[in-house]
């Protein structure tokens, strides 16, 4: 199992806890999953940036998978450090997996990778003061973990949870469903690519969660909830969470990122600018 490392930054408006963890699996040779995070080196950075978390699953039975889900993580976590200080993250985070779909296409263009196929999903968080912007593409995940409780916040671009949001699937029957990762939305096939973008209001003592369809096809959001919350470091917990989905079955690769907001300060806007609310 390869692991990250834990980080953990304290700024003024954010104090956070970040850990990460990865597996291969019992069938796969090679990962296909990737996961990048910017984390600001500054009180000031903090303010300007926030901060970056994303995990993406390159497409199995493409040709490069791998390739495809590296670029679009690396381009993702490059632009979010280059971006223009105090740039809307609403805006700036979907821009930027545009940017990655773009890249991945691309890829697929040069001499060296003509002709073969490649895309990859994504799912990214960027936090800044009580603020968490989730943007996503296919069907890698983002969890809440609140009070005890997990709550889904994407919806997987997947043609099952198409049909079921038409009423020709029930809910019951998606997990089951053989064509449960059929992707209708993902990096790389396309010039352009809609991700879905949401704005989260936090609170001290979330714990949030990205993860590979590899973790949640196996773990329902109760047990997703019960160890997030263990009174443990969050690389511990993301080792956990790898560890049993793997344990439960380990034919995919396996990722997850878990971040735990342990305070932050609640903040209002006038004109597109933030202002301390008085407390």
């Amino acid at each position: 199992m390869a692991m990250g490392d834990i980080f953990e930054a304290t700024a003024l408006m954010l104090d956070v806890q970040f850990g990460q963890a990865t597996d291969f699996g019992k069938v796969r040779t090679n990962n296909e999953d990737a996961m990048g995070s910017f984390i600001p080196s500054s009180r000031q950075q903090a303010r300007s940036h926030g901060y970056l978390f994303a995990v993406a699953d390159g497409v199995g039975g493409l040709d490069l998978g791998e390739v495809a889900s590296s670029r679009a993580i690396s381009v993702l976590t490059e632009g979010f450090a280059n971006a223009q200080a105090d740039t809307m993250l609403i805006s700036l985070l979907p821009r930027l997996i545009q940017h990655a779909n773009a890249a991945v296409h691309d890829c697929s263009l040069v001499r060296e990778y003509r002709g073969r196929k490649m895309a990859t999903t994504m799912v990214a968080c960027a936090l800044r003061y009580d603020q968490a912007i989730v943007s996503h593409v296919g069907d890698s995940r983002f969890y809440l973990v609140r009070n005890g409780k997990a709550r889904l916040v994407t919806e997987d671009h997947t043609l099952v949870n198409q049909q079921r949001k038409l009423g020709l699937i029930s809910s019951v029957d998606v997990a089951e469903a053989e064509t449960r990762h059929v992707l209708i939305r993902s990096l790389g096939p396309e010039m352009f690519v809609s991700p879905d973008t949401t704005a989260i209001t936090l609170q001290a003592g979330d714990t949030l969660v990205l993860c590979t369809d590899g973790m949640h096809d196996q773990m329902s959001e109760a047990l997703i909830a019960e160890i997030v919350s263990q009174k443990k470091t969050m690389n511990e917990i993301a080792r956990e969470l790898v560890a049993r989905a793997v344990d439960i079955d380990g034919g995919d690769n396996t990722t997850a990122q878990v971040i735990r907001i342990r305070s932050l300060e609640q903040i209002g806007m006038y004109r597109g600018r933030p202002y301390r609310l008085p407390s």
